[in-house]
């Protein structure tokens, strides 16, 4: 990562994008164990921790909650989701058709999060000519 007020979007969309990942990956673990007796569905945690990091402030200014962003501490927690009420006999709790929508829903985000650090550093190109 890079050191400098200046990059400090970037950072952060770049934490989100390695969430982006794993959560894609964990999704594609699900789909792959839809018929796998007892398996119960997994996911990540890390809008929660972004939220909890930037604070709940009204009076802050958002450059200033990324600015004051530990990046260190931006860490997506696994979970596995035994909650949700399984209807199988088989007590799996994996529904191929949410875990599709939401694979194609996480896919839409990581491309947004790929638009916004091209814009960033588009936007540092045209400040540096």
């Amino acid at each position: 990562m890079i050191r400098s007020n200046v990059f400090n979007y970037v950072n952060v969309l770049d934490k989100s994008m390695d969430a982006a990942w794993i959560r894609n990956e964990i999704i594609s673990n699900n789909i792959a164990n839809a018929d796998t007796p007892g398996y119960k569905r997994q996911d990540i945690d890390f809008e929660g921790v972004l939220r909890r990091e930037l604070g709940n402030s009204k009076y802050t200014s958002v450059d200033a909650k990324v600015d004051g962003l530990q990046l260190g501490r931006l860490k997506p927690r696994t979970y596995t989701d035994y909650a949700n009420f399984s209807y199988r006999m088989d007590r799996n709790n994996v529904d191929i058709d949410t875990e599709n929508v939401m694979l194609a829903s996480n896919q839409l985000k990581y491309n947004a999060m790929m638009a916004g650090v091209k814009q960033e550093f588009s936007n540092l190109r045209l400040v540096t000519k």
